[in-house]
Formats: C-alpha cells, structure tokens, sequence
C-alpha cells in the first residue's frame, strides 16, 4: 500500500489522468487491498490533500499539463512570471504564481511582460516540495482577449452604444442594467456577449478607465488600447525617493570634469537632458577634432534587481504623445536627478573621441565623470547664434563653445558622407496642442544644422560604445538593422523599372545604392513616391545581442549608448561598459548577462508598442481637429494603394484617411501591386502612390482616429485594360460596390 506521500508524487507526474483505478495499476493493488485504497483516499480528501474531479484525482491548486497564462511581472532575477487566467479560488485555492523557463533553443518561443501564452507546466515535485515554484514553458504566444473591447460610452436618447476606438471595429449596443458606474463620454472596457435584432453585438461594461472630457484623453485610450504602463508602484516611486544627489565632497568613482563646458542642446520644452556635448581642435593634428559626449549616469542610480529596474524594463522606454509623457523612469530621476541640468552637477559616462580631418574617427576612451553643464540651449537659438542672431545666453557661447562645435560637425559630415548611410527626405510633422488638449495647429519644424550636429556626434558616441565592449569581449544587447529581404528588393526593383529607373543586382546592397536611386528623382514630382516605396521596403530596426550590423547608418557595429533616462536598452550598454572598464557601482549582472536575449525581445516589443501608440494618438487628435470641416476640399498626396482604395495624407496637416474604391469613379480599377497604382478599365486612368490628389472629407471618426475622403481629381492618363471586364454597367457598379463597407470606424 502506497503512503500519502507516494500518491500525492504520483498525482502531481499524472495531472488530469490519474483515477483510483490508475493509482491502483500503477501500484499494483489487488482484490481487498483495493478497499483499503479506498479508504486512504477518501481520508486524504477529507484531509484536503487531494480533490475529485469527476473520476479523477487530483491535488487542489494542482496545475493541468497545458494551460493558458498571462504573464504578469518579473522576480528579482528577471525571470518571467505568471498566472493562471481561469482560476477558482474557491475551489483550487489562491491564485498560483507560475515562473517561465527560460528559452534556450533558436525555436523556443519568447514572451514578456503582458503577453497571454500556452504553457506546458513542469512536473517537477521535488523541486515544490523544496519550496520551489511551479515552472512552465511557454508553447505559444496567444492573441488579447477577443471578448473584451474598449470603446467610448455614447449616450443617443434612449439608446447606449460603445464607439470604437479600433478602426475597424464595430459598435457594440450596452444595456443599461450593465453599465455600472459608467457615463456618457467615458473610456471603458466592454465584455461582448450576444448579437442583438440589429446585427450588433450586445456587452456590459466590465472597467471605467477614465473620462474623455479631461486635457489628456486623447493619449489615455493609446495607452489603454496598447496596454502602456503608466502608474508607477509605490515600491518604485519609493525606491526614486530615497536617491540622493550627488555632491563633490562624497567619494565616487567619478572623474572631476566640471570645468569643461559641455552644453545641452534640445527642443525648447524638453524637460530632461541626457546629453552634453563638447568639441575643440585636436592639439595633437590641428586639422582634426577632440569630441566629447556626456551622457546622464543613469547606471549610478537605477541598479540591476532594484524596483527601479524592474520596472524600468516592464516598459522598456518612455513613450512621447502630443499631451504627455509616459517616463521610463519616475520623475525624481528622469526630469531631477538624471537631468544634465544648467550649472548642477551630475554624474555622467563619457567618451572623448578624435577624429582626423576626414571625419575618420582615430581613437577613443570612455570615463565616469561628474560634470556641469555650462548652458542650456534650444535647437532653434543655437542655430540662430551661428547664423548671426540668437539670444544673449547663446552669442555669449558661441566663440568657446558653438563655433568649435559646428566646425567639428563640419568634419564629421565628411565621414558620414564617405560612409554613405541611407538619406530618406521624409519631414516630419509636429502637432501643436491649445490649453484644453485640442489641435491648434500642424506645423513641419525645419531640420536645422544644429539638428544634425547633435545627431551625429550621438551616432559616434553609439559606435565608439559597441566597439569598446566588443574588444573588451563583453556581452551587449546591438541595435541591429538587417538589409532589405530578396522579395521586398525584388519588388522594389520592379517598381522602380516601371520608372525607368534601374536597381543593380548586385549580392551585397549597400545604403549608398539606394541614395543613388532617391538623387536621381530629388526635385522631381516622383520625389514623394519613390521615398516611400524605398522606405517600405527597408527592414525594421530592432535590439538583439547577435550582431549583424545596422544596414541603414552602413555601420558594423551600433549600440544604443546615449538616452538611459528614455531606453532600457541604452542602460543595459551603459552597465556593461562600467563592468568592463571598471568604473565602479552598478555594473551589468551575470544573471542580467544571461537574460540578454529574452530582454532584447522584451524592449523590442516594447519600443513598437510606443510607435504604435504614438501613430495612433496622432491620428486621433488630427481626426477630432478635421472633424470641424466635413465637406471641405483638401489637396494632398496618395500613400497608399490597396484592392480596396486609396490612403491619402493631406499636404497641411499631415492627416491620413482612407477613399473605399467604390467613391474613385464610375468603373471598374484593377489593382496593380507592383506599381501601386489602380488603373480604370473604361478609361485607362490611373492613381499611383505619391501622385497628388484634390480630395472631399465626408466622414470623421475621431475616437478611432479614421477619417474617410472622396476624390475630386482624375487619374493620370494611362493605357486602358484590354483584359475582360463587367459586361454591363449593374455589374461594374456591384463589383465597386463590394467595398463600401470600408468606412472610418
């Protein structure tokens, strides 16, 4: 006869398939010592030790061999941890704690934070029975929840609907009786249940997420659609509290640097500076360049396996709307702290490079230093000050410190242009808020000199920290960005012949290949065009501690060194490089070594959640700005071209919006994805992406951020299609027709 302990082993190797007829077999229990089983199993479930499910057995709290989790947080070594999504705690106890393996193998799938996975639990009882933790490994990474959606309650008489904040997401009817604490204009998380008489799902309102009538609604349904962090937990903001700051009479590891007069240069309304910056002629080659960047010692206070850490990388960077920021770090150390701020001193790493009259960097060091900065001055007002103009503060700088900072830019820019990175000519829009949240206006801020300088010298001081780790054989997490794949190059190079435009095929494309291509269209009406098409067919950039080089700045090695304050990334390259330099505190972990590629993927997946977020933020302030003018007419260019319509974006405001194929013209289009054009049958007339268009706004959708257009414009004249087509006008109406369903949702 098996003890309680024997079954309960065998229980746990077994889950959901072990009976009294199984324990029976596998102990080899016969005839009346079966009866004596019984009763030592039905004692045990008295005792609580084990529980019926029908004919099985089981241990309450007993995990299945396979289930669902969500992972929910990390432990103080950074390993995942989760739990069950369907659990009874009346039944099966507290809710268990469950730790991820770690992925070993190239096929092992990887997850993160807030990810829903399939997991296969460990059976390992002697590892509980110790006090260790049920382990899992993840077999599958799971959509969200399909069930629940976010929308906006919108009150209309007697009827309650939830309006999407999904584009292509329906309406869903709310009963009354489901509302909860709810009102007009709130932001709420909606469990769908049954389709009603109006073919629209019906659902109850499952949280209250907040008000749109605040300043900074707008950002708030971003970070809730995308699942942003942005309540700090009181550990962490505690944690950030009892930093201090540091003074000159303390012993540090730091080097005294405050006599150099490094200088912050930033848009005006930036409320942390991460970077300073220092240049003067070589005394060693009078034609080359000494180059200094000081980056903020974010390593001295946020230190591996602290709460500061972990959440830190539970966001993975700080995410930038219009109305707000979402910090990576609490305020007290990215806006205090961790500021460069103007004549304050602050730790700092910094690298001190020299460069030959080429631009070719010669050398290079790194130190730990406690620095001030001497000035802080806006992009615009230091520009000004070269330029001739600019405010007191900024002329006062600009013999010491401007002028050898622009002619060591000047010398940089021979290196970059020997080196021949990817020149896409893409303006950015900015969007300028009024005091109550909303669009004043879109404005597109010019790329100024001064601009560019920072850039660069953020760029060597990049490739200065990979190339000091590499040699020193540490391990570092790489900003890594592949060449175009064989298929969107192929593409591209079809694309491009319909031009006349030729695209080598050469084994090896070179960044330098693709600027030959955008020089000989620069000026052109096909500029807009070609831009895009030879920006969508680049790859994504992305964090991993596999190095295969940044194939758009044409660089071997690239890290992200120079923002800590803002990317968990660049803090990972800062501990490394105190751990192999020896500069003191806070040096990078084994166990955080270990975990490099888990972490990689982790902020990867963070940093496009943060774009995402952005995009859409953007696109739901300028939907609610345009709302204002239905059945204006607009100018602006196509930039994108699918079987179901145009995607315009108009040249003031930088808004995109959508025109259904069945609102272009009275025929038939046939698609073209090669060229990206659609082409009339009847008349041969053709829209092609980057082609300037006269468009209507008929509808706008600002909580989904989508706005629909009707074209006024007439297509480019092209060769008309002798394939077969309609035979008759009902039947080219019905095939148009087919996608009316794409409005703005």
């Amino acid at each position: 006869m098996p003890d309680r302990e024997a079954i309960l082993t065998y229980l746990s190797e077994n889950p959901g398939t072990a009976g009294k007829r199984e324990i029976a077999r596998a102990f080899g229990i016969k005839g009346e010592d079966r009866i004596a089983l019984k009763a030592l199993l039905a004692q045990m479930a008295l005792d609580g030790e084990i529980k019926k499910k029908g004919k099985r057995l089981e241990q309450p709290g007993e995990l299945p061999s396979t289930l669902v989790l969500d992972i929910v947080s990390r432990d103080r070594d950074g390993g995942l941890l989760a739990r069950p999504v369907n659990w009874n705690e009346a039944e099966d106890g507290k809710v268990p704690v469950i730790a991820i393996r770690q992925p070993k193998g190239r096929n092992d799938v990887i997850a993160g934070v807030g990810d829903r996975v399939l997991a296969k639990t460990d059976r390992d009882h002697d590892q509980r029975r110790r006090g260790g933790p049920q382990m899992a490994r993840v077999l599958k990474l799971l959509d969200k929840r399909k069930d629940a959606v976010l929308g906006v309650v919108r009150r209309t008489g007697n009827e309650i609907r939830l309006e999407p904040v999904r584009k292509r997401q329906d309406e869903v009817i709310l009963d009354a009786q489901g509302l909860g604490t709810a009102v007009d204009g709130d932001l709420v998380e909606v469990q769908v249940s049954a389709i009603g008489r109006h073919g629209l799902k019906h659902g109850s309102v499952i949280r209250v997420l907040g008000s749109l009538k605040s300043e900074k609604a707008v950002s708030m349904i971003a970070i809730h659609v995308n699942a942003i962090p942005h309540v700090f937990p009181d550990a962490v903001l505690a944690d950030a509290a009892d930093a201090k700051p540091v003074h000159s009479s303390q012993k540090l590891p730091h080097e005294d640097w405050r006599s150099l007069p490094l200088i912050t240069i930033d848009p005006p309304d930036a409320k942390d500076h991460d970077d300073a910056i220092h240049a003067m002629a070589d005394p060693e080659d009078p034609t080359g360049h000494v180059v200094t960047v000081a980056i903020a010692d974010v390593g001295w206070y946020v230190r591996p396996g602290t709460p500061l850490d972990f959440e830190a990388l539970k966001r993975g960077n700080s995410v930038y709307f219009p109305d707000r920021v979402v910090p990576m770090l609490p305020e007290r150390i990215s806006n205090d702290l961790c500021s460069l701020k103007e004549n304050e001193d602050r730790p700092a790493l910094a690298v001190r490079m020299w460069f030959a009259a080429d631009g070719r960097k010669r050398r290079h060091e790194f130190h730990r230093i406690l620095m001030r900065s001497h000035a802080k001055l806006a992009y615009a007002d230091a520009q000004a000050a070269i330029d001739g103009a600019g405010s007191d503060k900024a002329r006062d700088a600009l013999d010491p410190i401007l002028k050898p900072l622009w002619q060591a830019y000047a010398c940089l820019k021979r290196g970059r242009e020997a080196r021949g990175p990817l020149e896409l000519d893409l303006p950015e829009r900015k969007i300028l808020l009024k005091p109550d949240g909303t669009v004043d206006r879109v404005i597109i801020p010019e790329r100024l000199d001064a601009h560019k300088l920072v850039e660069e010298f953020m760029i060597q001081a990049n490739v200065a920290a990979a190339e000091t780790l590499e040699q020193k054989k540490q391990r570092l997490i790489y900003r890594i960005h592949d060449a175009p794949n064989l298929s969107k190059l192929e593409a591209l190079r079809e694309f491009l012949r319909s031009l006349n435009i030729q695209l080598a095929r050469s084994g090896n494309m070179r960044a330098s290949q693709f600027n030959g291509i955008l020089a000989q269209v620069s000026g052109s009406d096909r500029e807009e065009l070609v831009n895009q098409v030879v920006l969508r067919s680049q790859s994504q950039a992305e964090y991993n501690p596999a190095n295969i080089g940044h194939f758009g700045l044409n660089l071997l090695r690239y890290a992200h060194f120079t923002s800590p304050i803002r990317r968990y990334a660049d803090l990972i390259v800062h501990r490394a490089l105190i751990g192999a330099l020896g500069l003191g505190a806070g040096a990078i972990t084994p166990e955080q070594e270990a975990m490099l590629e888990v972490i990689a993927t982790d902020i990867s997946i963070t940093e496009r959640r943060a774009m995402q977020a952005e995009r859409e933020t953007i696109d739901r302030l300028v939907a609610g700005f345009m709302s204002e003018k239905i059945g204006e007419t607009f100018s602006g260019r196509i930039n994108g071209v699918t079987r179901a319509g145009l995607f315009v974006t108009l040249d003031d405001t930088g808004a995109d919006g959508f025109i259904p194929i069945s609102m272009i013209g009275d025929e038939y289009f046939r698609y073209d994805e090669s060229q990206h054009l659609i082409s009339g049958e009847d008349s041969g007339s053709n829209y092609q992406m980057g082609q300037k268009v006269e468009v209507k706004l008929v509808e706008a959708a600002p909580v989904a951020g989508a706005l629909r257009f009707e074209m006024l414009s007439k297509g480019s004249a092209g060769k008309r299609s002798m394939r077969s087509r309609p035979t008759n006008e009902r039947q080219r109406r019905g095939r148009n027709n087919s996608s009316a369903k794409h409005r703005p949702r």
